[in-house]
């Protein structure tokens, strides 16, 4: 009988225990924890002194130790058992080890001016034998091309040379009548001995 009472107690302290589990966890009071002024460590409720200064300034401290430190005029940075100079010399911390994130890099296919995307990936799975040809036929091509523009500028090489030989003669005639004239022009130039004689010049 005992032993059946324990049970079913247990069994209705823990449905018990369930059914208030979330109104406790809703209404239970937190303890408030303040800070030291001087160490920084945690204040808990109920304990460590408070001190207003004539500024109407209040300071909370841990302990009287810390109070007579700050009336002091100590400085908690060199004071080696406070959180400003254990924070200032780097103690106590856990090295975090921030593992580098390689950047993946993200291949983005795009069309190019005077190509379909389709076209291009047509081309990259083209087999080697297939895109050696079509590069060898596009050399035939040019070379073709090439060839042609070749035989045009020989051809107006020869044109041009064929018209400038006819143009020479024409030249030449045009030169060879100029002299002819030359003697009319000249005619009625009197020389020098001649205009002397005519003037009379001194007398004997």
């Amino acid at each position: 009988v005992a032993s059946t009472r324990r049970v079913i107690l247990k069994r209705l302290s823990r449905s018990f225990c369930k059914f208030l589990s979330p109104w406790v966890a809703r209404h239970s009071l937190r303890m408030k924890t303040g800070l030291c002024n001087f160490s920084g460590y945690k204040i808990y409720a109920g304990k460590g002194i408070k001190f207003i200064r004539a500024d109407a300034k209040t300071f909370t401290f841990l302990d009287s130790k810390c109070k007579h430190l700050f009336l002091a005029r100590k400085n908690p940075r060199k004071v080696a058992w406070t959180q400003a100079y254990r924070r200032l010399h780097k103690k106590g911390q856990t090295e975090e080890i921030i593992k580098k994130k390689a950047r993946r890099v993200q291949k983005v296919e795009r069309a190019i001016v005077g190509a379909s995307l389709d076209t291009i990936n047509q081309k990259r799975n083209q087999k080697p034998e297939v895109r050696a040809a079509a590069r060898e036929q596009a050399m035939r091509e040019v070379r073709e091309r090439n060839k042609k523009k070749a035989d045009e500028k020989v051809a107006a090489a020869a044109k041009s040379a064929a018209a400038k030989p006819a143009a020479k003669p024409a030249a030449k005639t045009a030169a060879k009548a100029k002299p002819a004239a030359k003697p009319q022009a000249n005619a009625p130039k009197v020389s020098k001995p001649a205009g002397k004689g005519a003037t009379g010049g001194k007398g004997r």
